[in-house]
């Protein structure tokens, strides 16, 4: 039910004593993650890795594979459609990340996910539950809710609308939704 997402190293030791198996890595820098995902795997856990947020990593085709091949990660994040086909061709999991703004970001979004045929769609903001129901319909995807999610009630709102997974890097939601073992 609940991502976590990771945005600093000191979170991962948190992490990794809690009940989750997989996290999403952002806004690192490339120097860190080799560090960062054996501290994951010393703790049995995996990891999506958000292409665009990696500092020091140009995000496009030679990056994922790259990323891929050193790191195995259990899947990629990107907001770019031909990353996700490279991703795919590799065996990755996918997440296309799509920021529904307006009206015409949202059929924009449908645009991308036909063209990149994600595993997964991640709908920012995660609190347009309106719009998660939508996204769903048409596109035929598992949703990802991500950005701005604040509250359990938020969660529920996504969740209630058809989100899958809700990603956050707000520890009080970890907390709550960790899972039992």
């Amino acid at each position: 039910m609940i991502l976590p997402a990771i945005r600093e190293i000191r979170d991962i030791e948190r992490f990794n004593k809690m009940n989750y198996e997989t996290c999403v890595i952002l806004d690192t820098h490339i120097g860190h993650l080799t560090n960062i995902l054996e501290l994951l795997k010393s703790a049995n856990k995996k990891a999506y890795i958000h292409l665009d947020l990696i500092k020091g990593l140009s995000a496009d085709e030679a990056a994922v594979e790259y990323i891929v091949q050193k790191y195995k990660p259990a899947g990629i994040i990107t907001t770019k459609p031909k990353l996700i086909k490279k991703a795919k061709h590799l065996g990755m999991k996918t997440v296309l990340r799509v920021f529904i703004l307006d009206t015409s970001a949202l059929q924009r979004s449908f645009s991308l996910i036909q063209q990149a045929d994600p595993d997964y769609v991640e709908v920012m903001p995660g609190i347009a539950s309106k719009v998660i129901d939508e996204v769903k319909a048409k596109s035929g995807k598992s949703i990802i809710a991500g950005g701005l999610i604040e509250t359990v009630e938020e969660v529920e709102a996504a969740l209630a609308h058809g989100a899958e997974l809700i990603t956050t890097s707000n520890k009080p939601l970890w907390k709550h939704y960790e899972p039992n073992r």
